[in-house]
């Protein structure tokens, strides 16, 4: 390697992952996402921060915990008083580049030194002139999707503006916010999707990228896609739901779980009619036929977000720099549809379903292919890395450790497992909007303990109980361990410097 790389961050939007690939079901079909990790290194153990989107996506962007970094929730936007790596890279010689959603606070990325395509807040990539452009260059029309099946959130919906949707209409999203709580199927060509939208730009960048190499203004770059999907609404194209069979959706495990042994925040739902407004109703008010369809939509738009970052990583290489480009893919969190109950979205709860994210990276003729990481490993740890080999290192300490280490082979790969975090927290302050709640998890990769502000403790064994069926917390036989992974988390709460006080959240004694 004759220079510092090019990084190329690939980023999926919440998305279904934990659980949905067990076998005997049909899960997601993710065959760019697979055969991208077989070619790399792939960590098995990965968690996302936080499993709110805004305080996880900061979290990316600076590898602190949101309880550092301020951004506690999807409401709160503190200002940027920390480092964050792409500010970083720029002052040291790099040309950034991020196309795609923000949601991470305040301004947007062209605040922090990019070209591109970047909205402030969540962001409609329909409503840009960007998007207005690429149709006319291609000769496209307008995306318009047929809706299928709406919920309703009906304080929320009016407090954000969400458009009013109706059941077999066409939809174009040109709202400030897009429908969130729909089902559909995209009617007009792929390429006219947010993801294809964004990853057709991010490839034309590369393209010019690649005409400088050798040039006056041959830095290396780094260029990031953070899709809107597959985050709902659920709009597949029929090219990608025909890759599913609904009756093939076996039922999910935990799907029929009456959540007695729960928290109140897995409890909570409001989507109607799944909800009233509130909590959840049990048993689900939908058969699981009606599951079956709403998740082969959920898996269908997972794939076409998989296809389209294909289109990157395949740009990348028919260029020729991959020779010298560090590509990561991930996740900011997961999705918890049709778990603990039967939900349609993530909350503010720690079930395994949002806090598993998929993770995976690529670096030509460093990292060799086939290697799998089981160690723990979180969303703090991808800006750790990044300013590891782009030798921008931040200035002040962060929480995440670069993952190169753990890619070696031989004796280096070996030290570099044995010393690794043996602990891992994650953080949760709720969804804000009216819903403030403090929860911390804790994990040593098998036994997980959750400790949530006024509502049951939770203690799963994971090898044994993957769903997380049996809240082990309540059991007097348990005692002890539960004490045991109280005690693993005051350490990392200590370690990071969590201003929360276990009094304030343990209530289960």
């Amino acid at each position: 390697m004759s220079r510092r790389p090019n990084i190329v961050y690939i980023l999926n939007d919440h998305q279904a992952f934990y659980g949905h690939d067990r076998k005997g079901s049909q899960g997601p079909k993710r065959p760019c996402f697979e055969k991208f990790a077989a070619e790399g290194a792939e960590f098995t153990n990965t968690y996302c921060v936080s499993p709110m989107c805004g305080p996880a996506r900061r979290s990316m962007l600076t590898g602190l915990y949101p309880h550092t970094h301020g951004q506690v929730h999807n409401e709160n936007d503190p200002e940027y008083k920390h480092e964050v790596y792409l500010d970083n890279l720029a002052a040291g010689g790099y040309k950034n580049y991020y196309f795609g959603k923000w949601h991470a606070g305040p301004g947007c990325a062209y605040d922090h030194h990019c070209e591109g395509l970047s909205e402030t807040g969540y962001g409609n990539p329909y409503n840009t002139q960007e998007y207005d452009d690429y149709l006319k260059r291609r000769g496209l029309p307008r995306a318009q999707h047929r809706i299928e099946r709406v919920f309703t959130q009906d304080d929320y919906d009016k407090k954000h503006y969400f458009p009013k949707l109706e059941e077999g209409k066409l939809y174009q999203c040109e709202d400030f916010w897009c429908g969130e709580h729909a089902v559909g199927v995209t009617v007009t060509p792929k390429e006219t999707h947010e993801a294809f939208f964004l990853a057709n730009l991010a490839c034309e960048q590369l393209e010019k990228l690649a005409g400088q190499k050798g040039g006056e203004d041959d830095r290396p770059f780094t260029l990031r896609v953070d899709f809107w999907g597959p985050h709902q609404p659920f709009f597949p194209t029929q090219e990608f739901l025909d890759w599913y069979e609904p009756e093939d959706i076996k039922e999910y495990p935990s799907f029929r779980n009456d959540l007695h042994d729960k928290p109140y925040t897995l409890k909570m739902e409001a989507n109607r009619p799944l909800g009233d407004g509130e909590n959840i109703i049990y048993p689900n008010p939908l058969p699981w036929e009606d599951w079956q369809q709403i998740l082969a939509h959920c898996y269908a738009h997972g794939s076409l977000l998989d296809a389209a970052g294909g289109l990157v990583v395949d740009k990348i290489k028919e260029l020729g720099l991959d020779e010298d480009t560090l590509i990561i893919w991930s996740t900011d969190h997961g999705d918890a549809i049709a778990c603990q109950g039967g939900h349609f979205d993530k909350d503010s709860h720690m079930a395994q379903e949002v806090m598993r994210i998929p993770l995976a990276m690529q670096w030509k003729d460093v990292i060799e292919p086939g290697i799998r990481c089981s160690e723990l490993v979180f969303t703090c740890d991808i800006p750790a890395t990044m300013a590891d080999v782009s030798m921008c290192a931040f200035k002040n300490p962060i929480d995440g450790k670069s993952l190169i280490p753990l890619t070696r082979t031989g004796q280096e790969g070996e030290d570099a497992r044995k010393s690794w975090r043996k602990e891992l927290m994650c953080e949760t302050y709720g969804h804000g909007y009216g819903v403030t709640i403090m929860a911390r998890m804790v994990t040593d990769g098998r036994w997980k303990y959750v400790c949530t502000d006024h509502g049951l403790d939770e203690l799963y064994d994971l090898k044994n109980d993957p769903y997380e069926l049996k809240n082990l917390a309540l059991i007097k036989e348990y005692g002890a361990r539960r004490e045991e992974m109280r005690d693993m988390l005051r350490r990392q709460q200590e370690l990071t410097g969590d201003p929360v006080a276990m009094d304030q959240l343990i209530v289960c004694a």
